[in-house]
């Protein structure tokens, strides 16, 4: 069971790596239609899985509190998207007052799609931690581990295509991609390590990623759709079908 954990932990990783290595096959000309698409998949999975992976099984763990059941996952999920909120606004002061101009919005995105990793890592090592603990949602791990990777198809791509249109090579621009994903088994190691006390509360661990995933949506991906509301749709249902199957 433990290699299957440490499978699960390392695999959005492994998603975010392969999307960065779409800097080798793709080229510029393409980048500006390309990323609208990625970014409307992206948008698509991440929104079914905070739902379905993230904010049901929260309520579900909660069944205790009875008709209050919500509410963890409800405030874990108002400080998901609150510490999100803070995180960009830091993140603009400092590319305003460090970055170049051009480089700003570039800048922007790696440091957002970095940043916002670290509750997806979280939520995936406190979904494991609950099957070591014998709490079981085996399958729900599964589904958000695998929802996680696929988004983070797009993401490591939205990282490495715009640093190669600037000018860097390929292979940097890919290592800065890939290593934009490094922090999620990171932060599930880190919540794994401290299993015993995630568990009680991890309806809020789940609600709060599912918090910051929706707040990185409405923030840095719809922003940048311009058209790709179908490809949202698709992977809106690509991650449905992902909870439905397992």
């Amino acid at each position: 069971m433990m290699m299957v954990v440490l499978g699960g932990i390392m695999l959005p990783f492994w998603g975010t790596a392969l999307g960065a290595g779409g800097v080798f096959f793709l080229r510029g000309c393409q980048r500006e239609g390309l990323r609208r698409a990625l970014c409307g998949l992206a948008a698509g999975i991440m929104t079914a899985a905070s739902v379905w992976s993230l904010l049901l099984p929260a309520i579900e763990r909660s069944a205790g509190w009875g008709r209050l059941a919500f509410a963890p996952a409800a405030l874990g999920l108002w400080a998901g998207t609150l510490f999100i909120a803070a995180l960009d606004g830091a993140c603009r002061r400092l590319c305003a007052r460090y970055a170049r101009e051009d480089a700003a919005g570039t800048a922007l995105m790696i440091l957002a799609v970095t940043l916002h990793n670290l509750p997806e890592g979280m939520a995936v090592g406190a979904a494991w931690a609950g099957c070591l603990a014998g709490d079981g949602g085996t399958a729900a791990a599964l589904a958000l581990t695998l929802g996680i990777a696929i988004q983070n198809l797009p993401e490591g791509a939205i990282v490495s295509m715009p640093l190669r249109a600037e000018g860097m090579g390929r292979g940097r621009s890919f290592l800065y991609g890939a290593l934009s994903g490094a922090v999620e088994p990171v932060g599930a190691a880190a919540v794994l390590a401290a299993a015993k006390l995630i568990v009680p509360v991890l309806p809020w661990f789940l609600g709060f990623a599912a918090g910051a995933m929706l707040c990185v949506v409405v923030r840095e991906l719809i922003p940048s759709l311009r058209g790709g509301d179908v490809l949202f749709a698709a992977g809106f249902t690509i991650m449905l079908a992902l909870d439905a199957a397992l």
